[in-house]
């Protein structure tokens, strides 16, 4: 029996979130990547279970880990992007905001319009976000619900983590003190992935953060799932996604989105 890729996607992030559960409160040996920058042994553990699910059933497609690293060759019409556990530093913790994110991208397009199945796992909340490239689901005790986005909350998550290629004429944090963002939106800061997943699911206004995305395997099950549920999905200026100043707004409808854009112009440089 042939698994589709949406459940392969499926069972892969949940193989890892099931690690990522497991370990939770242990002392785990940490691997220093670079400074501020570091994997557990939990990161090593849920790459291993996810990858294993992946290469037993497609044994013959490219993989870009977290931890691993790529395998397969660069040009793979077929390549799975692996986070095993995005939030670590909250995971070393103790906080449990943390996902699991797995990602396939089909085609040489690495813009992200290739992901065609994608899953988001919170190991803690036994739910998996997850998208066949057309529509965007929840799965919770094996039933599937419907995402839908919605601006009601009126909270944006914004990612204050580095790298800033924008700065220092544009920084996310400086959106925290703006005006025109404390009268209209409510900020949060969950410092994981989650959160974009969150913004298909309707439990955030919106997401914004600076960055170079293409390819990522940090991002690309969430900007997977904000298409299919049809949220709006730009760069920070508004333009397409991975080209220009790059960044991620990602905003659940367009009204919302509009307004996060003249917030973020009021740093950027006109001329850019």
């Amino acid at each position: 029996m042939v698994i589709a890729d949406e459940e392969l996607a499926l069972m892969a992030a949940q193989a890892g979130a099931a690690v990522v559960h497991t370990m939770y409160g242990a002392s785990l040996t940490r691997f220093e990547k670079a400074a501020g920058d570091f994997a557990t042994a939990a990161d090593i553990e849920a790459e291993k279970a996810i990858l294993d699910v992946i290469r037993a059933a497609r044994p013959d497609d490219a993989v870009t880990g977290e931890e691993s690293g790529r395998t397969g060759p660069d040009s793979a019409e077929r390549r799975w992007l692996v986070d095993p556990l995005c939030g670590t530093l909250n995971y070393a913790a103790r906080n449990m905001l943390v996902a699991v994110n797995v990602a396939l991208r089909t085609g040489s397009d690495i813009t992200g319009s290739g992901i065609t199945a994608a899953a988001c796992a919170d190991p803690f909340a036994d739910e998996v976000f997850w998208t066949d490239g057309a529509h965007a689901y929840v799965r919770r005790g094996g039933v599937d619900e419907r995402l839908a986005p919605s601006p009601d909350s009126r909270l944006v998550d914004v990612n204050l983590d580095p790298p800033f290629p924008n700065g220092p004429a544009f920084r996310a944090s400086r959106l925290l003190d703006d005006q025109g963002f404390i009268e209209r939106f409510r900020p949060r800061v969950v410092s994981t992935t989650l959160a974009v997943a969150w913004v298909a699911a309707g439990r955030r206004a919106a997401y914004v953060t600076d960055g170079h995305l293409r390819d990522s395997v940090h991002f690309a099950a969430g900007i997977a799932l904000c298409r299919a549920a049809g949220c709006v999905v730009t760069g920070l200026q508004g333009q397409p996604l991975h080209t220009g100043a790059g960044g991620l707004v990602v905003a659940a409808d367009r009204e919302t989105h509009t307004a996060l854009l003249e917030l973020i112009g009021n740093q950027l440089p006109s001329d850019r």
